[in-house]
């Protein structure tokens, strides 16, 4: 067992990435029982960490304070206040870069960074030398950070807490008890990781006859989408939309089983171990990027688009590349959603 340090993680975004650190963090506690933990991340990201109540969360505001040189180095001196003696940066980024550097001149914090794997990354989406090997699983890169440190982490000894209850929100709405609960979250960041919205919804369509459908989404653009199949079938229900974010985590803890993009609720969904389909399109599960413990992973027909993956992010879509996802036929989804549930 590692001795008992202060521990600090930077870890800024995406929510996605932000996500996967969950499993790590319930890892770290229960191996390390006397370890102090403070996370640097975004304070939208907070209530995805609701469940550590020993886990102190330091939200910097990048486009206001801690703008810019000089906005970073008012950030290190709020940080140093909190004296930490080990910097686990799984970011990799210029800002935690930055940070690390004023770090350097505290010679009792030791730091570690994350090893991105860019070279491997590059392997795998070259569009014509490709290696398709997968690659090292994000949530063990940041095991490495970790134990890089002095911390000991075994991810096999991993326990997910109880369920936590459905949200007073969730409640209001009058659900069938005999149904499944499915979530599905039909878009990305990316246009490369969506599957064809008209794919989608017989997909929405079909799964609603026997079963309660919640649909997940933000912005005005997915919230019309998702309002039109709430109003086009009777059994989705778009009541996300209105709840909090950390309603919204309470709601998918419960669902039965969740249909996701290569995107942040999947991993959401996986943290509460609840199964999540994947669906991949510019990207792939040899990245590294699958939700946790997860083997639901539905890819485009690569003997028709070799390419795939063609980035690590989704951002690249080839010229002819646009349809890819429509190889993965509404009626593989929903088996697979069927075979789940």
């Amino acid at each position: 067992m590692a001795l008992a340090k202060h521990v600090m993680i930077f870890r800024f975004s995406a929510m996605g990435d932000v996500a996967m650190l969950v499993p790590v963090l319930r890892c770290l506690y229960a191996q390390n029982p006397k370890v102090r933990v403070t996370l640097v991340t975004r304070q939208r990201f907070t209530p995805i960490f609701k469940e550590f109540l020993d886990l102190e969360i330091i939200t910097p505001d990048f486009n206001g304070q801690h703008k810019g040189l000089k906005g970073l180095y008012h950030l290190f001196k709020e940080l140093k206040k909190k004296k930490p003696q080990r910097i686990a940066d799984i970011h990799k980024n210029l800002r935690s870069r930055v940070l690390r550097l004023f770090f350097a001149f505290s010679p009792w914090v030791r730091t570690r960074v994350m090893n991105k794997g860019y070279r491997d990354r590059a392997k795998l989406t070259h569009p014509t030398k490709k290696t398709m090997k997968p690659l090292t699983p994000q949530h063990y890169r940041y095991i490495e950070v970790f134990s890089r440190l002095g911390f000991l982490l075994d991810l096999d000894n991993h326990e997910f807490p109880l369920k936590p209850g459905l949200p007073t929100t969730a409640l209001e709405v009058n659900l069938p008890a005999d149904k499944k609960w499915i979530g599905i979250a039909p878009f990305a960041a990316h246009q490369g990781k969506v599957y064809p919205l008209d794919l989608m919804q017989k997909v929405v369509g079909y799964l609603q006859q026997d079963h309660t459908v919640f649909l997940f989404g933000h912005g005005k653009k997915e919230a019309h989408q998702i309002n039109v199949w709430a109003k086009a079938y009777p059994n989705v229900v778009p009541k996300a939309l209105q709840m909090s974010f950390s309603d919204q985590l309470d709601l998918i803890a419960n669902l039965d089983v969740m249909v996701s993009m290569d995107s942040a609720n999947g991993h959401l969904a996986a943290n509460y171990g609840v199964p999540v389909v994947t669906l991949w399109g510019m990207t792939h599960p040899f990245l590294g990027f699958a939700p946790f413990q997860q083997n639901h992973a539905l890819m485009v027909d690569r003997t028709m688009f070799p390419k795939v993956p063609t980035s690590a992010y989704g951002k690249k879509i080839p010229k002819g590349y646009e349809e890819a996802m429509r190889t993965i036929a509404p009626e593989t989804v929903i088996e697979k959603v069927l075979e789940i549930i």
